[in-house]
């Protein structure tokens, strides 16, 4: 049996308390992995040596060696592209189409995106009068955070733990990661790779476990963490906002969404379809800005819900290995019944189930495994939970429209504002609705197209902040002032 360790200071460690959880299989429900479960004694000294490289080489590196050393991460993960592959997929499940083409490329892009953004920004600088007339100067300096807290989901494991470690790393700081417990492998495989690209130990440091009473609430409460990012859900962005208000610690959230699509009459209709079957049903459903409300123009609601479950029910399942699977489990048995929750709860609350609505009948080796149905619901009404709570799974419910403004507020009409999608021929629509909707990330005809240079993030109750290009710099470091009398 594989066993996961904690990686500090450059080595893997065991826990003090020997205690240990299981890494599940969610295809298969079976257990491939005993991970070491973190507490306070384990995030104590990570946090330590997280200071203590800070006060070492790696606060001394000239900014281009530091740039270089990310740069030979990002490239050595991509030579070891086969591994971090294949422990992605088995502690995600999902194909392997999807994670060698977004997963693992972004996961290692991160360090090499952010390490020439931090190369190249400037900084401001002003002349400024004086009574005497000499003058004085005013520029600022960027200087690293400190110690950063980075807590990683594990719908995208990888990818989203590099897309917060990769600037990070690049404006000087230190970390302690607390990665996903259901998705423990790659964060801890990235150890390996820091220490072949010669990032000093105790700059990347790894402690497995869980939230309350375990290691996550250990690392949001430990006064040696100047900052703290986390991707999840809300509730649990709360208690962490909770924990980082002892000592005025600077908090990153990309929180829960209850993501529009808005599909005029005028729309492309195969671009349409072929976007939304994307934004409500990949990863299983598990994507932070996912598509579970759809709204249709009325002339092209029919078409587009008999076409959309037509898609939804050619989708396949299987093993994540055969490259014609383009649909994956669920993360585990327990989120399973929070989604059939929700399946039940819409037939109660009145839906018409479109296709979908239960689990699947799987071969034997994945009888197991957290499957589920792709669903569609129609007929709800606005207030239907199904319709107002986030779900994280591979259903959406679609209502029909007449008008742009009965739209728009059928759109901004939620708690979150993290993600919305448009489909429309009419730029002059699309521009003037885009402006009206409530939400960080809009796209127009497309969906998860991204720029990493572009800011990234929600309002309302989907998060705090914007990581992504200069934005995410923003949270990474701290802005001096010094001004000079000439």
């Amino acid at each position: 049996m594989k066993e996961i360790r904690h990686f500090i200071n450059g080595e893997y460690v065991a826990s003090e308390s020997g205690r240990l959880f299981d890494d599940i299989d969610p295809a298969t429900g079976e257990n491939i992995a005993r991970v070491h479960e973190g507490g306070k004694a384990e995030i104590d000294r990570a946090v330590a040596a997280a200071r203590a490289a800070l006060d070492g080489e790696w606060g001394h590196l000239p900014i281009a060696e530091r740039m270089a050393r990310l740069h030979r991460v990002a490239d050595r993960i991509n030579e070891r592209f086969e591994e971090f592959l294949a422990a992605e997929c088995a502690d995600t499940g999902k194909p392997r189409s999807m994670a060698s083409h977004i997963d693992i490329p972004r996961g290692a892009a991160n360090f090499k995106i952010f390490a020439d953004l931090v190369k190249n920004v400037p900084t401001e600088s002003f002349h400024m009068d004086t009574p005497d007339g000499t003058g004085a100067l005013n520029y600022a300096i960027r200087r690293p955070k400190g110690v950063i807290g980075v807590i990683s989901p594990w719908n995208l494991p990888l990818l989203l733990m590099t897309w917060k470690v990769g600037p990070a790393l690049a404006c000087g700081n230190a970390v302690v990661v607390k990665p996903s417990e259901e998705t423990p492998q790659t964060t801890a495989l990235l150890g390996e790779v820091m220490n072949e690209a010669g990032i000093p130990a105790g700059v990347y440091n790894v402690v497995h476990g869980f939230g309350p009473g375990s290691a996550g609430e250990y690392l949001t409460q430990h006064k040696g963490v100047d900052a703290v990012t986390f991707t999840g859900e809300t509730r649990t962005g709360t208690a962490i906002m909770k924990a980082a208000a002892e000592g005025i610690r600077d908090v990153s959230f990309e929180l829960g969404g209850k993501n529009p699509a808005i599909v005029f009459a005028d729309a492309d209709l195969d671009q349409a379809i072929e976007g939304t079957m994307r934004s409500a049903f990949a990863n299983c459903g598990q994507v932070c800005f996912g598509t579970e409300r759809v709204y249709v123009e009325r002339p092209v609601f029919d078409e587009f819900v008999s076409r959309l479950k037509a898609g939804a029910e050619a989708l396949k399942m299987g093993p994540s290995q055969d490259p014609d699977v383009n649909f994956g489990p669920l993360i585990s048995q327990e989120h399973r019944d929070k989604v059939l929750g929700y399946y039940r709860l819409a037939e109660e609350e009145g839906a018409t189930v479109v296709t979908g609505g239960g689990v699947p009948e799987m071969p034997e080796a994945f009888g197991g495994g957290a499957w589920i149905q792709p669903t569609i619901w129609t007929g709800l009404g606005d207030d239907a939970r199904v319709v107002r709570e986030e779900i994280f799974g591979p259903c959406c419910h679609i209502r029909p429209f007449d008008s742009e403004d009965e739209v728009v507020g059928l759109a901004n009409d939620t708690d979150y504002g993290l993600a919305a999608t448009v489909w429309t021929r009419d730029l002059a629509r699309a521009n003037r609705v885009v402006r009206r909707l409530e939400a960080g990330l809009l796209w127009v005809n497309s969906w998860f197209l991204r720029d990493l240079r572009t800011p990234f993030g929600g309002m309302k109750s989907s998060g705090i902040g914007r990581e992504g290009g200069v934005h995410g710099l923003e949270f990474y470091s701290e802005l001096s002032n010094v001004c000079i009398k000439l």
